[in-house]
């Protein structure tokens, strides 16, 4: 008879981030695994996309490959890393390629990094490769720098779970070299690239975002916060009264309303607040604490950013009254906030006389606490 198999402690992560294809990160990953299997480490490669990179193809050679899994989908078969055939192989360490990948329809989970949650929660290490344009919280960032938004994302907690993240280094200007010589991308995508995230310009600001998160992550108190981004802020109405009280911890609150700017409001609010340490929260105000009496399309609106702020793991509350700056305020001195962020109406809309009022009534009320204003100044464009 068999022998129950005991259960393993949680598995360790080590992160490969990069700022653009083809910086390394995959052919290290391998270079890495090849190393453990040298070593005598159970190793397996869960998913490698190649992109046909010949040498990242030959540094694949050897190690053992668990067959991906096939499902259709409108008509046409995809591949997919099997998580559970992973788990029932057991192996000590597990290669896994593009961790921000969403997965097909059809899948256990949608995203690859919830793949890699349940392998680490099995007991398996993983070591994995991705960009840094995929943290959520630069979401926005990177929209500025390129143009482009970037749908497919991670949690930054996900990340700061890792308990390894490495940095794969390489001047744009030779990145650029490798993608004109076909060593990244055919070249029928890669002059495709060189229009987008392959400009030199937009290059240089991933690298510089990608240091960043590194340097972040490695120790967030040798960090120094980045430059302020090009939005209004409001200060305090008396010059005399401090924005943060000396000694007393950062906490930061996110001001939740339909207004689609909400989602930037939440990355960088989360931003901030991870670079101080600080603990945040997201705030609905709503006349009777319920939001099943708002309008169809407001309470969606709502409900979708409430839920996108507590997928980052922010506190978030509905709170009743007629007067939002109000609550929001008595709500902020009650629990110590230090910095309060709040959407900027578009000029157009019709609710930028009522968004404009709140806004004056909050930086009246909260005269010691960091009001910052948040404008949207970008048209949209989508990248995977």
């Amino acid at each position: 008879m068999d022998e129950p198999t005991s259960p393993r402690p949680r598995g360790k992560l080590k992160v490969y981030l990069g700022y653009a294809a083809g910086v390394g990160k995959t052919y290290r990953m391998l270079d890495e695994g090849q190393q453990l299997k040298r070593d005598g480490v159970d190793v397996v490669v869960g998913y490698f996309e190649p992109h046909g990179r010949k040498d990242t193809i030959i540094k694949a050679q050897g190690l053992e490959t668990v067959p991906r899994r096939k499902l259709e989908y409108r008509g046409a078969t995809f591949e997919e890393m099997d998580s559970e055939a992973v788990l029932r192989r057991r192996p000590q360490v597990c290669l896994v390629d593009e961790f921000a990948h969403t997965n097909v329809p059809g899948s256990e989970r949608a995203k690859r990094w919830q793949d890699v949650q349940v392998l680490l929660e099995g007991g398996i290490d993983v070591v994995t490769t991705v960009n840094v344009q995929h943290l959520e919280s630069l979401n926005d960032q990177v929209w500025r720098a390129s143009g482009i938004r970037v749908r497919e994302t991670i949690p930054d907690w996900v990340i700061k779970q890792a308990d390894e993240v490495v940095m794969f280094d390489l001047p744009p200007e030779a990145l650029l070299n490798r993608l004109r010589r076909g060593a990244v991308y055919a070249p029928e995508r890669a002059g495709q690239a060189l229009q987008n995230f392959f400009k030199e310009s937009t290059l240089v600001v991933l690298r510089e975002l990608a240091l960043r998160q590194t340097a972040h992550e490695v120790d967030m108190r040798q960090v120094v916060e980045e430059a302020p981004e090009p939005s209004p802020s409001a200060q305090p109405a008396s010059p005399a009264a401090p924005l943060v009280r000396e000694g007393q911890p950062d906490r930061i609150l996110i001001y939740i309303t339909a207004d689609p700017l909400t989602a930037v409001l939440i990355r960088r609010g989360k931003r901030v607040a991870d670079y101080l340490q600080a603990d945040c929260f997201a705030l609905a105000v709503r006349p009777d604490s319920e939001l099943d009496t708002a309008p169809p399309a407001e309470r969606e609106a709502i409900d979708k950013h409430l839920n996108f702020a507590r997928s980052l793991h922010i506190e978030t509350r509905v709170l009743q009254g007629d007067r939002a700056a109000e609550v929001l305020v008595e709500f902020a001195r009650l629990h110590e906030v230090t910095q309060i962020f709040l959407a900027r109406p578009p000029k157009r809309s019709g609710l930028s006389l009522l968004g404009r009022d709140l806004v004056q009534q909050v930086v009246r009320l909260a005269r010691d606490m960091q009001v910052t204003i948040v404008a949207d100044r970008h048209p949209d464009r989508v990248a995977r």
